[in-house]
């Protein structure tokens, strides 16, 4: 919120910009006039975001769990899971903020499919803090992208909601354009983890305009939902292929059950 007033003689002084408590006061009056609804609906919420009966429903993901896949452990006893120890992952390290079920599936199916643009803010809070570690030493957020059919139809691209103000936020080089899909593959939804794997062969490169972006850093990967980590693997090649000297995953939600998933 910026005012300009007008100097003496013609001239323009510099413009006024409101101080924190003045955009406090500003937010509690407007908060008067239009009161704040929860995102999930249900009523006024204590702050911006959700009720508190969805909030104790979503499984938020803490410490133990896999550094490969961010996994929840019921308790600590390694830094891998036995999957990835038997087999590693194309990215180096995996945080998901909740554990994709009822409570989490509704918010993201309308975040992505609903023009629920509004639960972004909220979701890259999430992974703000559950990824904190891996934000912290990446130089580069990536958005897992969508095919350009697929975004014109959808007319936006949810990882890149939550990327770009995440990468803002962090003070990271943000890089929409860094990874394309090269070709359209089918939809996930149905397949099982060989078939997922099998999908997005080859889907995803770097252009080569784009490949001194990425060459020689440590990139952080954003999507929303990881479930076999096929398409998160298949981006981590292509930006490893580019030079990447690592790539790690961050998502809102991870499932724990592959069989049945409706994303």
């Amino acid at each position: 919120m910026t005012f300009q007033f007008p100097g003496h003689h013609g001239e323009n002084r510099r413009p006024w910009e409101p101080g924190p408590r003045t955009k406090a006061a500003l937010g509690r009056a407007l908060d008067l006039v239009f009161p704040p609804q929860t995102l999930d609906g249900r009523g006024q919420p204590q702050t911006q975001g959700l009720s508190a009966t969805a909030w104790s429903k979503v499984a938020f993901i803490a410490e133990p769990l896999c550094d490969g896949c961010g996994a929840p452990f019921e308790y600590a006893h390694s830094d891998h899971c036995g999957a990835c120890l038997a087999r590693p992952r194309a990215f180096a390290r995996a945080r998901a903020a909740c554990v994709y079920d009822e409570a989490s599936r509704d918010l993201i199916l309308q975040f992505k499919h609903a023009d629920r643009l509004d639960l972004a803010r909220l979701f890259g809070g999430w992974i703000g803090r559950a990824a904190a570690d891996l934000i912290a030493e990446a130089d580069a957020i990536v958005p897992t992208p969508l095919h350009p059919t697929r975004l014109i139809v959808r007319r936006y691209n949810q990882a890149a909601e939550i990327a770009r103000p995440l990468a803002r936020r962090h003070g990271k080089a943000y890089l929409p354009d860094a990874l394309i899909r090269a070709r359209r593959n089918e939809s996930q939804a149905g397949k099982s983890a060989s078939g997922r794997r099998r999908n997005v062969a080859g889907v995803f490169a770097v252009p080569e305009g784009r490949r001194r972006q990425v060459e020689g850093r440590r990139i952080l990967l954003i999507d929303d939902v990881l479930t076999t980590g096929a398409t998160a693997e298949a981006c981590a090649r292509a930006l490893l292929k580019a030079g990447a000297t690592a790539v790690d995953l961050a998502v809102v939600a991870r499932v724990r059950e592959v069989e049945g998933v409706a994303i």
